[in-house]
C-alpha cells in the first residue's frame, strides 16, 4: 500500500499483510466463531509464516466449511481424507487431525463457560494487555499470560497450542496490543 501510513515492521511492503495488520491484527475479537477460526489458522502456522497461512486462508475457509467448528467437530475420516488432498490447504496431517480435536474442545468450553470468548477473555479480567513496545525487537514471542492459557489449554484437549502460537492468537484476536510506539494503528 502506497499510503504513507507507519505501520508495525512485520507487515510493510506486502498488500495482504498490510491489510490484514491494518483491519484485523490487535483489533479485540470476542466472537467465537472469529477465535476458532485463529485457533485452526495458527495450528497450522506453526514452523511456517503467517503470510503462507493468511495467502491460503480463503482455501483454509472453503476446505472448513467457513470455520464452522460444529461441522468440524464432525469430520468424517472420509473428509479427513479429502482435506489430505486439497492442494489449497497446509496438508499435515496432524495438524488437519487437530483441527477436529479442537472444534470438538472448542464445543466444551463453550458448554462450560457459555462462550468461548468468556474463558478466553477471562485470563486477562477482560482486558487487552498493552505492552507498549517502542520496536519490533520489544515484542515477545511468549509470555506468562500465554503460558497460562497454553497449559490449560492443552489440559482441555487442544493440540497444537503451545505458548508461541497462543501468544500470536492473543495478538492477533487483539487481547495483546504490540503495535510498536510509530504505528498508526496505535493510535
Amino acid at each position: 500500500m502506497e499510503d504513507n501510513k507507519i505501520r508495525c515492521g512485520w507487515c510493510r511492503g506486502n498488500e495482504l499483510y498490510e491489510a490484514y495488520h491494518d483491519n484485523e491484527w490487535g483489533k479485540p475479537v470476542h466472537d467465537d466463531a472469529t477465535l476458532f477460526e485463529f485457533i485452526l489458522l495458527e495450528g497450522f502456522q506453526a514452523g511456517l509464516s503467517w503470510i503462507t497461512i493468511l495467502r491460503r486462508r480463503e482455501s483454509f475457509a472453503k476446505a472448513f466449511d467457513n470455520f464452522d467448528y460444529k461441522k468440524i467437530a464432525e469430520y468424517s475420516q472420509e473428509k479427513l481424507d479429502a482435506l489430505m488432498q486439497d492442494e489449497g490447504i497446509i496438508r499435515n496431517k496432524l495438524k488437519v487431525n487437530a483441527s477436529v480435536i479442537n472444534a470438538k474442545a472448542f464445543i466444551k468450553v463453550q458448554e462450560e463457560f457459555g462462550s468461548f470468548a468468556n474463558y478466553f477473555w477471562k485470563f486477562s479480567d477482560g482486558k487487552v494487555v498493552d505492552n507498549h513496545p517502542q520496536t519490533l525487537k520489544d515484542i515477545p514471542a511468549t509470555s506468562a499470560l500465554s503460558d497460562a492459557i497454553s497449559k490449560d489449554l492443552k489440559k482441555r484437549g487442544f493440540k497444537f497450542v503451545g505458548s508461541t502460537i497462543i501468544y500470536a492468537h492473543m495478538q492477533a484476536t487483539g487481547m495483546v496490543n504490540d503495535h510498536v510506539a510509530d504505528c498508526w494503528t496505535r493510535h
